[in-house]
C-alpha cells in the first residue's frame, strides 16, 4: 500500500526564483551536468505557485535547476506544492542543512540566515533537528566570528560545549586550564592536543575572519581544568544518551515493522483495511517491508 504519486509539471527555468541560493563546488556541479546531459533528470525540483501567479519559488533543487540551465533547456520537471514565500524560504535552508555532506561555512549560512530573519534559537533547533544547546553555541561562535573554532566544532575535533568554553576564556587560561586537565588525566590526551593546536593557531594568526565583536567582555570567569572536564564529560553524557535512543527507537521501529508484515499477510485483516478505505501508507513503512502492496 503505497500514497499517490506527486503530479509532476513541466516549469519554464526562468520561472523560477532561488530564495537561498549557495556556491556549490564546480567538480560536483560538473559532473551532475554530465549526468543529467547522459541518464535524464533522476528526481524532480519541488517549486511553489507565487500568491500573484507570475512564477515560482524553489523549495530544493538548485543544482538541479542550474545543471538544466547550462544545458540550455527551457522547461524542468517540478513537483508544484502552496507554501508562502518564507515557508519556502524555511523549507530550502532545512533541505540544505539536512544534505549529508555540507562545510562548516554552509552550516554557518544556513542557522545564520534563520537568525537574521527573527528565528528563535527553539525555532533553529526545531526546524534543522539540532538541539537548542548546539544551535545557540554555533549562533554565539558566528557572532564571535570564531570560524577556526566552528569548522573544529563541525570536524568533530572540539565538542561545541567545550569550544564555548575556549571562546569565553582568554587563551592563555585556558592553555593553563588544558595542561592541568592533561596531567591529571581527567581528559584524553587526543582531545587536549587537538583542542590546544585550535588554540594556539588562533594565537598566531588570530580568527582569520573579519570579527564582528572585536572587544571581548572583560568581566570574563576564568576557565579552569575543572569547567572543562564538566563540558567534556557533559558532551560525552550527551553522546551516549543518543545513542541509547537511537538503539531504542530502531528496536521499536523494528518491532513495528515485523508486526505490521505479519498483519499484511492476513488476508482478513487486508479485507477489513479495504473496508475501511485504508489503501495507503507512508512510503517509507512500504520501503520497510519490503514494498508489500495492496
Amino acid at each position: 500500500m503505497t500514497g499517490p504519486s506527486p503530479q509532476i509539471h513541466m516549469v519554464a527555468v526562468d520561472s523560477i526564483t532561488v530564495l537561498n541560493p549557495r556556491v556549490r563546488n564546480k567538480r560536483v556541479f560538473n559532473e551532475l551536468v554530465t549526468s543529467i546531459a547522459h541518464l535524464g533528470l533522476k528526481k524532480p525540483i519541488t517549486v511553489s505557485l507565487k500568491g500573484d501567479g507570475s512564477g515560482y519559488d524553489l523549495v530544493c533543487g538548485q543544482g538541479r535547476l542550474e545543471a538544466f540551465v547550462a544545458l540550455g533547456q527551457k522547461k524542468i520537471p517540478a513537483i508544484v506544492i502552496q507554501a508562502s514565500q518564507d515557508d519556502c524560504f524555511v523549507m530550502s535552508l532545512v533541505e540544505n542543512l539536512a544534505r549529508r555532506q555540507h562545510t562548516p561555512l554552509e552550516l554557518i549560512h544556513e542557522i545564520g540566515a534563520l537568525k537574521e530573519r527573527g528565528y528563535s534559537l527553539n525555532e533553529i533547533a526545531a526546524k534543522t533537528d539540532f538541539s537548542t544547546e548546539y544551535v545557540y553555541a554555533i549562533c554565539y561562535l558566528v557572532e564571535h566570528a570564531e570560524k577556526r573554532l566552528l569548522a573544529a566544532v563541525e570536524r568533530g575535533i572540539v565538542p561545541h560545549t567545550i569550544a564555548m568554553e575556549i571562546v569565553r576564556s582568554p587563551d592563555a587560561e585556558v592553555q593553563q586550564a588544558l595542561t592541568e586537565a592533561y596531567e591529571k588525566k581527567t581528559l584524553p590526551g587526543n582531545q587536549v592536543l587537538a583542542i590546544r593546536r585550535i588554540i594556539e593557531e588562533r594565537r598566531r594568526t588570530g580568527k582569520n575572519v573579519h570579527s564582528i565583536d572585536s572587544v571581548r567582555s572583560r568581566n570574563v570567569k576564568p576557565v579552569t581544568a575543572e569547567a572543562l572536564v564538566r563540558a567534556y564529560r557533559k558532551e560525552t553524557e550527551r553522546q551516549k544518551l543518543l545513542v541509547k535512543k537511537a538503539t531504542l527507537a530502531q528496536s521499536r521501529l523494528l518491532f513495528v515493522v515485523n508486526a505490521l508484515r505479519r498483519l499484511l499477510a492476513d488476508e482478513h485483516f487486508v479485507t477489513l483495511l479495504r473496508a475501511e478505505a485504508m489503501h495507503t501508507m507512508p512510503r517509507p513503512l512500504v520501503e520497510c517491508l519490503g514494498g508489500v502492496g495492496n
